[in-house]
């Protein structure tokens, strides 16, 4: 990625935002953006794993899960397309922790060594 504007204006051609624009991403910057996603998933995989295992103790540990919990179902609400059925099923409370499990357990497996083709096969498959 040439500059911090690039992957800015990539973000855009996620069909669930707001400002969606359909171009075609090519197969170089959809390899950087994984490379970006590892490289942050290690920066925030004690943050990660903090909130999954507090998921796991509700009792103990409810804050940290319904802090994320809120801030995500914020962030989507904020930047994301509200009349899209994908986007009304990530604010649906009984999928929504499914979902959030799912793609944290998935960025957590990111941080070892062989995190970039786990993810790059991962999204392939998806």
């Amino acid at each position: 990625m040439p500059n911090k504007v690039t992957i800015w204006k990539l973000r855009n051609n996620n069909p669930l935002r707001k400002s969606y624009v359909n171009n075609n991403i090519k197969l170089d910057e959809f390899d950087a953006l994984i490379k970006i996603t590892v490289e942050m998933s290690k920066y925030l995989y004690p943050y990660m794993r903090e909130i999954l295992q507090s998921k796991e103790d509700v009792e103990k540990n409810s804050i940290i899960w319904n802090d994320f919990n809120k801030r995500f179902i914020e962030l989507i609400k904020e930047r994301f397309n509200l009349n899209s059925i994908r986007v009304k099923k990530l604010l649906n409370q009984t999928d929504n922790d499914e979902i959030i499990i799912m793609s944290l357990v998935t960025l957590s497996l990111c941080i070892s060594s062989q995190g970039y083709q786990r993810l790059k096969h991962f999204l392939y498959d998806f």
